[in-house]
C-alpha cells in the first residue's frame, strides 16, 4: 500500500501556539513525503532548538533533536555515513542564523546533499519575543520595531537569509510561506531531488510575539514563470529586493555534492577497489 500523508505522523501531538505558522510548514512536509513515497525507514530529520525544531518529534522517521545552532553539522555527518539516507535540516532564524550561522557556509560551500529548512517568523518566540538576527526594523513584511530586548526600537540591520546563501554558493535557494502549504509541498519535493545542498526560508509568522501575516500577505510576490533559477545575477537582484517577499525557487544550478567528491578521492586512492594489503600500507608509512 502506498503511504499517505497520516502514515508520517507520530502519536506526539505540536505544541505550537495556535495559528503558529510552522502548522502549515509541517502538514506540507507530510504531503510531500507521500507524493514522493519517502520510506521513513531511510529518512532522518535533524534539528537543534527553538519552537519550529521540536518537529521531527511529529513525524514517523529517524529524528536527531540536537544542541543549539548545530543542526548541519550533525545533518552533515549523517549524510556522511550512509549517503543513501534522505537527510533534512530544520531549525529557525535563531537557531540558524545566531548560535549556528557559522556553519551555514561550510555546509553550503561542501555542497553537502541534505535539505535545509528555516522557519523564519524573525523573532525569538520560544524564550518570549526577544530580537533575532532576521527581526527587521520596520521594513515590509518583517515585522514591528519593538521587542523585548529593544524596547526603544530595534536598531540592528537585519541578516539577508537570501543574500547569504547566493554568496555560501547553496546550490538551491527558494522562499516559501506558512500560508501557501500546497506550494511549500511542492518547493520541498524540488528541493529534496536536488543532488546538493537545498536551503528553503519559510516564512512562518508567530502569532505572540510578531504577528505579520497581513504584512506578508501584501509584500509576496510568486515567482513562476517570471524567472529564470539558473541565472545567478537575476537570482541575487531579487534576494536584494527588501521590500518585497518573492515565493519560489530563486535559485538552483547542479554541482558536484560532497559525497561526489569523497567518492572520486576514494577511486584514486584505490582503483578499481581493491582489496588492499594493510600490511604493506603500513610499511610504506614506516619506510617514509
Amino acid at each position: 500500500m502506498p503511504f499517505q500523508p497520516k502514515d508520517y505522523k507520530t502519536e506526539a501531538k505540536p505544541i505550537w501556539c495556535p495559528g503558529c505558522g510552522d502548522f502549515a510548514v509541517l502538514a506540507a512536509l507530510y504531503q510531500a513525503f507521500a507524493a514522493m513515497q519517502i520510506d521513513p525507514t531511510k529518512t532522518v530529520i535533524v534539528s537543534g532548538i527553538g519552537c519550529s525544531s521540536r518537529l521531527p518529534v511529529f513525524v514517523k522517521n529517524y529524528g536527531f533533536h540536537t544542541v543549539h545552532g548545530r543542526t548541519l553539522p550533525v545533518a552533515t555527518g549523517i549524510k556522511l555515513a550512509n549517503p543513501d539516507l534522505t537527510v533534512l535540516a530544520m531549525g529557525g532564524d535563531g537557531d540558524a542564523f545566531a548560535i549556528g550561522g557559522g556553519h551555514i557556509p561550510h555546509a553550503a560551500r561542501r555542497n553537502v546533499d541534505i535539505t535545509y529548512i528555516v522557519m523564519d517568523n524573525f523573532i525569538y518566540g520560544l524564550t518570549k519575543g526577544q530580537t533575532s538576527p532576521t527581526t527587521g526594523t520596520g521594513d515590509i513584511g518583517h515585522g514591528f520595531k519593538l521587542t523585548t530586548t529593544s524596547p526603544h526600537g530595534q536598531y540592528e540591520e537585519p541578516l539577508n537569509p537570501m543574500a547569504m546563501l547566493l554568496t555560501y554558493g547553496a546550490s538551491f535557494v527558494a522562499r516559501g510561506y506558512s500560508s501557501k502549504p500546497k506550494q511549500l509541498a511542492e518547493l520541498y519535493q524540488v528541493a529534496m531531488k536536488h543532488k546538493g545542498f537545498s536551503f528553503i526560508q519559510i516564512l512562518s509568522p508567530c502569532v505572540v510575539f510578531n504577528r505579520t501575516y497581513d504584512e506578508l500577505d501584501a509584500a509576496i510576490i510568486p515567482l513562476e514563470g517570471q524567472h529564470d533559477p539558473s541565472d545567478y545575477q537575476a537570482a541575487m537582484r531579487l534576494a536584494l529586493d527588501t521590500q518585497t517577499e518573492h515565493l519560489g525557487i530563486i535559485y538552483q544550478k547542479e554541482r558536484p555534492t560532497l559525497t561526489d567528491r569523497f567518492e572520486a578521492i576514494l577511486d584514486q586512492s584505490n582503483p578499481g577497489g581493491t582489496p588492499q594489503d594493510l600490511q604493506k600500507l603500513f610499511a610504506s608509512y614506516r619506510a617514509i
